[in-house]
């Protein structure tokens, strides 16, 4: 593994972020829905030259909710989507774990994004993240990623109960408006 950054990383959860959660989870491909504009800001950001790869707790599999194939469908159906937008993921990593199996990839512990630097060569230090729950704002600041909360999914409670600690992240109303802040933090114009 390389000790410098992949130049314009870009770490996405999953539900809230990129899809619309649910309570009692995404159970299936006619369950995960796009949040509108996310699937468009993944193609910019891919277009404009950041890798995009994806970590997410799934701990449905592990509660038995539905089976790998299940997640690989729903997965395949991210994938395609953002290709016909003209983008591209590089990786999609996934802890099938539940709470009380006190597993290394669960956010907020660095496994997935462990994965993530493997898979890619190299470290996620300086990389965007960009979340709707205080796990992946701790998991960001872990892994010394710049994270980005954004406020659907979880992410208008996550805002409110991380108010005092909001100067350690940004804050984005959905992800495509994280994408527009990405660009202009890195000074890209897209």
């Amino acid at each position: 593994m390389s000790d410098s950054s992949v130049p314009g990383l870009v770490i996405l959860d999953r539900d809230g972020v990129i899809n619309y959660d649910s309570d009692d989870y995404i159970k299936s491909v006619e369950e995960w829905i796009p949040i509108p504009g996310s699937i468009e800001a993944i193609a910019a950001l891919s277009k404009a030259g950041y890798t995009i790869a994806v970590a997410t707790n799934q701990s449905g599999l592990g509660r038995g909710y539905f089976s790998e194939y299940t997640l690989a469908n729903m997965h395949n159906r991210l994938l395609d989507l953002v290709e016909e937008a003209g983008g591209n993921i590089a990786t999609i990593a996934f802890c099938p774990h539940r709470p009380d199996e006190s597993c290394a990839c669960r956010k907020p512990a660095t496994g997935l994004v462990d994965q993530i630097e493997i898979e890619l060569a190299s470290s996620a230090a300086g990389a965007w993240y960009v979340g709707d729950a205080a796990k992946d704002m701790e998991l960001a600041r872990k892994k010394q990623c710049r994270g980005i909360l954004v406020r659907t999914g979880k992410g208008l409670a996550t805002e409110q109960q991380l108010a005092e600690q909001a100067r350690a992240f940004l804050v984005a109303d959905d992800l495509a408006a994280a994408a527009a802040m990405i660009f202009r933090e890195d000074g890209i114009k897209a």
